[in-house]
């Protein structure tokens, strides 16, 4: 019984992973047109629980894109050198929204996952009271 209650940390950590996923491609697409903005991703990795000898998924630091920044001419911008040049950001929109879709399904997933373990556990405790 202890497995079955240990796979909600696991679903658990799969979900707030996501969710911490999502805030920064949230903040990518907030910032397209910011000059100067570098695109921020996370990377995920597996930790061990001691207490429940069961891994969790945790994401890594918050990680800035190191790209060099597009260089973009518009000499009206008030940003712009002498040339007419001004660096953009190196938001890439469409990588964004796949990120994003790709978040909310993994989400949807491990909620689904957590769902399915709750209706066990539920099933299992009416088992019980029998």
């Amino acid at each position: 019984m202890g497995n079955l209650f240990s796979s909600f940390g696991v679903s658990a950590s799969g979900m707030e992973a996501q969710a911490r996923r999502l805030r920064h491609v949230s903040e990518n697409i907030a910032n397209a047109d910011t000059p100067g903005y570098r695109r921020k991703t996370v990377d995920f990795r597996t930790e061990l629980d001691r207490a429940t000898a069961t891994s969790r998924v945790v994401t890594g630091p918050v990680q800035l894109d190191r790209r060099e920044l597009p260089r973009i001419y518009d000499p009206g911008h008030a940003l712009a050198d002498d040339t007419g040049f001004y660096e953009g950001s190196t938001v890439d929109l469409m990588i964004e929204v796949a990120d994003a879709r790709e978040a909310g399904r993994s989400y949807e997933a491990n909620l689904r996952m957590f769902d399915q373990t709750r209706q066990m556990a539920q099933g299992l405790l009416e088992l019980l009271r029998r």
